[in-house]
């Protein structure tokens, strides 16, 4: 089994705490978002847990805890973007706090396991073709030592709430062929700093400039990681054009107080503060706590290792 932590927040700048209480604890509830009396509760103990991925804008809050993890196999989704405070309004200065971090955590735990997330992409007054190729070209030159892959996708606003909240930024038409040449550039970047590149959940096909498709939630790379295969699936609730294999999110949507414009994950501010006041770090829920119309229903967890070694391992 994986956990994903989390795309529906960023549980390592906001509820490290309270998910390390629940690595102690061994569990975790999560509502479902579709329902929410109905309640999952989910192992999180070693013996079931094979890999945690974690999204995250900054991990800084994480940092001198990951000793905590011994007993688990993780990598992170870092995100780092060039845009301001009129696009991610709570997001730390890149430059003094965000970059330092993504080194940080790269040396602590390994470039393979940190993947530099550039995303979403998309094209305004501000940040023109011209400034996205100079902005990528600037980050990639700080953090080639530190990574090896790179992440890039456009902006979707087909999301709920996503149109809206990016409304005030006045974007500029975005069409395949624009994005095909920016991702041209973007990938001739990448190699020159010895950085793979693929995309997130996009139909275009940029396999010809070397990108490829990417894997968030990737079998591969914990096979790697583990060395040893993993018998899982493709995640079937994702799109389809979305590469990742099956996880469990543990995470709650409307509860990111990152505030980024594009985000899918939160369609209503006020319900972001709401369920952010009903945290508390001890409850085995990321909000609220269990109540007497809510249902609980274990969830079944296994691990997916196959230790089984092959001729092809060798």
């Amino acid at each position: 089994m994986i956990i994903s932590a989390s795309r529906r927040t960023d549980i390592p700048t906001y509820y490290s705490d309270w998910f390390f209480n629940r690595i102690k604890e061994g569990y975790v509830l999560v509502r479902n978002p579709m329902s929410i009396h109905q309640i999952s509760r989910i192992k999180l103990t070693p013996d079931v847990v094979d890999g945690i991925v974690f999204w995250t804008k900054n991990p800084i809050p994480m940092l001198a805890r990951l000793n905590e993890l011994k007993d688990y196999m993780y990598y992170f989704q870092f995100t780092i973007t060039p845009y301001g405070r009129d696009v991610e309004p709570n997001i730390p200065d890149k430059n003094d706090v965000i970059l330092p971090a993504f080194k940080r955590l790269s040396e602590l735990i390994g470039a393979d396991r940190v993947v530099w997330r550039y995303d979403p992409i998309m094209i305004s007054e501000r940040y023109p073709i011209e400034y996205h190729i100079k902005a990528f070209g600037k980050i990639a030159t700080e953090l080639h030592d530190y990574a090896q892959k790179v992440t890039i996708s456009f902006i979707d606003e087909d999301y709920r709430g996503v149109k809206s909240n990016i409304k005030e930024l006045a974007l500029h038409s975005f069409p395949s062929k624009t994005q095909t040449e920016l991702s041209a550039k973007l990938a001739e970047i990448a190699h020159g700093y010895g950085l793979a590149i693929d995309t997130c959940a996009e139909k275009i096909d940029l396999q010809k400039y070397g990108i490829e498709h990417a894997r968030c939630i990737d079998d591969r790379l914990f096979s790697k990681l583990l060395c040893c295969h993993l018998n899982i699936g493709k995640d079937k609730t994702q799109r389809l054009e979305c590469g990742c294999v099956a996880s469990i999110d543990i995470g709650m949507y409307n509860t990111c107080r990152n505030g980024c414009r594009y985000c899918y994950a939160n369609y209503s501010r006020n319900t972001v503060v709401g369920n952010f006041e009903k945290h508390n770090p001890l409850s085995p829920l990321i909000s609220g706590e269990v109540g007497e119309e809510d249902r609980i229903n274990e969830r079944v967890a296994k691990s997916c290792k196959n230790t089984q070694r092959s001729l092809f391992d060798y």
